[in-house]
């Protein structure tokens, strides 16, 4: 009888759950489509203002924006405040995709447009849904987990061939010799699959390559 009890709560729970999970998937799916073209930038939350990966950052979503694109970050500190600081600052859409995860991630205050997201998976979808470009600043396990996502998605052709571009050679250039070196050279991966990165430290050359890819009409 009390296991049955709890089968119950849980059910119930679980229902509930769901609900949840379709709530923010309408939320995103009713908000976002009137931010495109945009552009999703990545990168670490601890990045202080004064660093490289804070300024060019912002230099970048500011340029990006002067061309008509928004600029969609995961909405907290670090490079995501820096780049919505530049896209609003030049007068352009800057969206902000928080999570609720302990301890509290604080939105930064440079959105015109701000969702908070309880489950990290549907967050993901939204900043990958709406992006047609993907800048990926210097980060830890969530920036990597987002670029190893994008390219995935890309090579089994879930998603369009768009820029992903990482921001900071010195950063991401070991990482991109070791997957040629032991992924490519175990024969995990084809030579080709690492075409789909650029690597650079020019915001001149990523305007460029999104604006070809990606003008808005």
């Amino acid at each position: 009888m009390h296991d049955h009890y709890q089968i119950n709560v849980l059910a119930k729970e679980e229902s509930w759950r769901l609900f949840r999970i379709i709530g923010e998937f309408v939320e995103g799916f009713d908000a976002l489509p009137n931010v495109l073209p945009a552009v999703t930038i990545y990168g670490s939350s601890r990045a202080d203002p004064g660093t490289w990966a804070y300024a060019t950052a912002e230099k970048t979503a500011r340029a990006l924006a002067q061309k008509g694109f928004s600029i969609i970050t995961g909405g907290g500190p670090g490079v995501m405040a820096a780049a919505n600081k530049g896209a609003f600052e030049a007068g352009g859409q800057s969206v902000g995709l928080n999570i609720d995860i302990p301890p509290e991630q604080v939105s930064n205050r440079y959105t015109t447009l701000s969702l908070k997201f309880h489950y990290f998976f549907v967050r993901k979808v939204m900043l990958v849904k709406y992006a047609t470009a993907f800048i990926l600043f210097p980060g830890g396990f969530g920036t990597l987990d987002e670029l190893f996502e994008i390219a995935t998605l890309i090579q089994t052709e879930k998603l369009q061939p768009f820029p992903v571009i990482l921001m900071g050679r010195s950063y991401w250039t070991g990482l991109v010799e070791w997957l040629r070196a032991q992924v490519v050279g175990h024969e995990f991966l084809d030579p080709s699959s690492l075409d789909l990165f650029t690597i650079t430290d020019d915001v001149q050359e990523v305007v460029t390559i999104i604006e070809n890819c990606c003008r808005p009409t």
